[in-house]
């Protein structure tokens, strides 16, 4: 398709659409360059901004980058992600927090009975839900920084919520290697299903 042929004011040019999704990639090896702590931060910040339900806002980040946290997280790792997370300049712990139910009064203040609509298990459906989904912006978020970025499941959950978030309220959903990646350690593109067999328009 042609995004110059889309009415839609504001839209992202090729090169931009390229950046985020086309030309990116899943890292696997980064090259030695660090990765600020601003622009961590901007990166938290940016992936805030998309919609959540009721503006809950769950999604809550853990930065592992000392090698006193690589330590504390590499037994966690499957054995294929070890070696990669514990090179890759920062990891970030996407978690979810099971109290965001107490910040709705600040994201959400227009109803103030917000919090009660989470209740018992609806809480951790609901955090683990858009959590996921802001998991997704903070992918193409650190894209959007110039960031390569990749995500992983291969972890022991439990492992990781007992050694950085004991006797808390987050809970690990996902673990992504952050920093700018080795183009020459890619691997070739896995092929993606066609438009006409994933959807419809009805």
């Amino acid at each position: 398709m042609d995004i110059a042929a889309v009415p839609v004011s504001g839209a992202l040019d090729a090169a931009a659409l390229d950046l985020l999704f086309r030309e990116a990639r899943t890292y696997n090896a980064f090259l030695d360059t660090p990765v600020s702590d601003e622009t961590l931060n901007t990166l938290v910040e940016l992936a805030e901004f998309g919609p959540t339900a009721a503006n809950s806002v769950p999604y809550r980040v853990a930065f592992v980058r000392s090698e006193e946290a690589k330590a504390k997280l590499s037994p966690h790792l499957s054995e294929g992600n070890r070696a990669k997370t514990l090179a890759a300049p920062v990891t970030a712990i996407l978690a979810y927090d099971l109290a965001f139910p107490d910040t709705m009064a600040r994201t959400f203040p227009h109803a103030p009975g917000a919090k009660d609509w989470f209740q018992g298990p609806a809480i951790e459906a609901s955090a683990a839900m858009n959590g996921a989904l802001q998991a997704g912006y903070f992918i193409i978020a650190a894209r959007a920084l110039g960031l390569d970025a990749g995500p992983m499941g291969g972890f022991d959950k439990e492992g990781v919520n007992t050694a950085f978030f004991a006797g808390g309220t987050w809970r690990s959903l996902l673990l992504v290697n952050l920093g700018y990646g080795d183009r020459t350690r890619l691997h070739p593109r896995n092929p993606r299903l066609p438009v006409d067999e994933i959807s419809r328009i009805l």
